[in-house]
C-alpha cells in the first residue's frame, strides 16, 4: 500500500517560505511560524498572496512534490512541477481512449455510475439517520429524488453515447442538489442553499462546496499524475486548454462523499456559520481566511480515517483513495481489467 503523504496548505497573507536544508521554512513578518521536512510533502499548496523562494520551487520539482498556487477564494492559478515521469505506452492509450466512442463511453458510464450511487447514499444516510425529524414535504422530496437517481443511473447502463451520458449528469445533478436544502439542519437563513452557483458563488453553502471541491480535484491531478496518466485529458468532461479534464472525471465519483458530506457536517455541527463567510461588492460570497484553515483541518483530519474500498476489498485511508481510483484506471487503461470499477461508498 502507498504510503500517505502531507499536503501542507499556506493560508497567511504574506507568508514567505523558502529552503532550509532538507525543511521547508514559513515565516510571517521576518518570524519563523514553522518548519517542516520535505520528506514529509506530497504537494504544497499556497492561497492568495503567499510567495515562494526559487530555490525551494526547484527543489520541491526536484523532489516530486509539486507547488500548486490557488487565490484566496480558492480558484487555480499555477501548477510547478518537475519533468513527468509517467509511461507513454500508458498515455497513449489514454489519448486513444478518450477519442473512441466506445471506450470512451464505457468509463464514463462507469464514473457516474459511481457518483450517483455516492449522491443517493447522501440522501439515504439523510433520510436514514434524520428522516423522523424531518417536514413530510422534505421527506417525500428527499425521497424522490433517491428514486430519480436510481432511475437515471437505470437509463445510463443501456446507454452508448457519451453525449447522452453527459445529459443524464446533468438531469441527476438537478434532482440531487434540487433537494441539497432539505440536508442542512441548522435554521439560518444565511446558510440555505437555492441552487448551485459557482465563478462566483453567491451564497455561503456554494462558497463551501466549491472551496472543498478545489481541494479534492487538486488531490485528484496529483493522484493522476502520481500513477502516469494526463490529468489534462478526461473522458467526461471535454477538453479545455487549462482544464485538469481527466481530474475533473475522477472528481465526480468522491463529490458526494468528500466534499458534500463534509459541507453538511461543517454546517449542521455549527462549525462553520453564517459569520465564517464575507459578501463582496460583486456579490460573491467567500470563506474568511480563519475559517478557510478550520475548513483545511476538518479536511486533512476527515483523509485520515479507514474506509473498506469494495472492489479491492480492504480498508486504507479516505486521503488514498484518489490513489487507489487512479491506480485502477491506469490498470484498466493498460488491458489488466476489463472495466473500470468507480469509487462506491458503502
Amino acid at each position: 500500500m502507498r504510503r500517505q503523504l502531507n499536503t501542507l496548505y499556506v493560508t497567511t497573507d504574506g507568508a514567505w517560505l523558502h529552503k532550509e536544508g532538507a525543511n521547508i521554512v514559513l515565516e510571517v513578518e521576518h518570524q519563523v511560524r514553522a518548519q517542516l521536512p520535505v520528506h514529509m510533502l506530497e504537494s504544497l499548496v499556497c492561497f492568495g498572496r503567499v510567495m515562494v523562494s526559487p530555490p525551494l520551487l526547484g527543489y520541491c520539482a526536484e523532489q516530486g512534490i509539486s507547488v500548486c498556487f490557488l487565490s484566496a477564494n480558492g480558484r487555480f492559478l499555477a501548477r510547478v512541477e518537475g519533468p513527468v515521469s509517467g509511461n507513454v505506452l500508458l498515455r497513449r492509450e489514454q489519448y486513444r481512449r478518450s477519442d473512441e466512442p466506445i471506450g470512451c463511453a464505457a468509463i464514463v458510464r462507469n464514473v457516474l455510475l459511481g457518483k450517483l450511487h455516492n449522491q443517493r447514499m447522501v440522501l439515504g444516510r439523510a433520510l436514514r439517520d434524520h428522516g423522523e425529524k424531518l417536514a413530510p414535504e422534505a421527506e417525500a422530496a428527499l425521497n424522490h429524488a433517491h428514486q430519480r437517481l436510481h432511475r437515471i443511473a437505470d437509463k445510463l447502463l443501456l446507454e452508448q453515447s457519451v453525449d447522452v451520458l453527459r445529459g443524464f449528469e446533468g438531469e441527476a445533478a438537478q434532482a440531487y442538489f434540487g433537494v441539497f436544502d432539505h440536508l442542512i439542519r441548522v435554521p439560518v437563513p444565511g446558510l440555505r442553499f437555492n441552487g448551485r452557483s459557482r465563478r462566483p458563488p453567491r451564497d455561503a453553502v456554494n462558497a463551501l462546496l466549491s472551496f472543498l471541491y478545489t481541494l479534492v480535484t487538486h488531490d485528484c491531478r496529483a493522484a493522476l499524475e502520481a500513477v502516469g496518466l494526463d490529468p489534462a485529458v478526461g473522458f467526461l468532461h471535454r477538453d479545455r486548454p487549462g482544464r485538469p479534464s481527466l481530474a475533473l472525471d475522477l472528481l465526480e465519483e468522491f463529490r458526494a462523499f468528500l466534499a458534500d458530506r463534509l459541507t453538511l457536517s461543517l454546517i449542521n455541527l455549527r462549525q462553520i456559520t453564517e459569520h465564517d463567510f464575507v459578501v463582496l461588492d460583486n456579490g460573491a460570497v467567500l470563506l474568511r481566511e480563519e475559517s478557510r484553515k478550520a475548513v483545511l483541518i476538518s479536511y486533512q483530519e476527515r483523509k485520515k480515517h479507514e474506509l473498506h474500498h469494495v472492489f479491492l476489498e480492504e480498508k486504507a485511508p479516505i486521503g488514498l483513495f484518489p490513489f487507489l481510483q487512479a491506480q485502477l484506471l491506469a490498470r484498466h487503461l493498460r488491458g489488466d481489467l476489463d472495466g473500470y470499477p468507480p469509487f462506491l461508498w458503502k
